[in-house]
């Protein structure tokens, strides 16, 4: 019988080894699967800008936590955040979407089992095009569609950093499977000059012994119309 050092020693080494295989084949379904990578993304006609962020857009390697930390990167430009005591059991993972109805080719799967914490979010880094210009007349747009095991509720809030301050808006997302909500920044008192940098929050609650897919996510910004 082999001892656990060398057990041990054993198991470190196939973890290795398995780890670009998963990689390889995490990449090899996601260009062999439909939806196809760089499925086109339904832009409002009004729109100046529109995004869906790389975990819902094409293959991330290792895009996944099990036991997340309460401060967790999930892939670049996406952190998951909770405050859930003792050993987490918060679960992220990307997934391949393989439905008719699907448009993006990858989903986030969030999943938590005896969570005792009072928030769990996903932010997600806004690139430099979403703050090109922006002034207090555009409006930010978020779209997800999301599948439920039992029922959660989300919610989003819109950050943008200028200078020393963040100008932020909070917005409950409807329960429908597909749900959008608006961030118009003429309600805040953003100094247009000094726009930094801005990210997007959801916000998963009643995600005990739950789990949620977020089979797409995207963001779009447009400008408000003159009353």
């Amino acid at each position: 019988m082999t001892d656990t050092v060398t057990l041990r020693q054993m198991r470190s080494s196939a973890r290795q080894l398995a780890r670009p295989i998963d990689q390889l084949l995490h990449i090899a379904e996601g260009r062999l699967t439909v939806p196809m990578e760089g499925a086109a993304l339904r832009r409002p006609a009004n729109a100046d800008w529109a995004w869906r962020p790389p975990l819902w857009s094409a293959p991330v390697p290792g895009a996944g936590l099990a036991g997340a930390e309460t401060t967790a990167s999930l892939a670049e430009g996406a952190t998951v955040f909770h405050d859930a005591t003792g050993a987490s059991e918060v679960t992220l993972r990307q997934l391949r979407n393989t439905r008719a109805e699907d448009l993006a080719p990858w989903g986030v799967a969030v999943e938590a089992f005896r969570f005792d914490g009072s928030f769990l979010s996903l932010v997600l880094k806004l690139p430099p095009a979403a703050l090109r210009g922006l002034t207090r007349r555009h409006v930010f747009r978020l779209e997800i569609v999301a599948d439920r095991d039992g029922p959660a509720t989300l919610a989003a809030r819109a950050n943008v950093r200028h200078g020393p301050n963040v100008a932020q808006i909070f917005q409950t997302l409807p329960a429908d499977r597909s749900a959008a909500a608006e961030f118009d920044m003429i309600h805040t008192d953003l100094h247009e000059s000094r726009v930094e940098d801005g990210w997007l929050e959801i916000f998963f609650n009643g995600m005990a012994m739950n789990r949620v897919v977020l089979r797409d996510v995207t963001v779009s910004r447009r400008l408000r119309a003159e009353l």
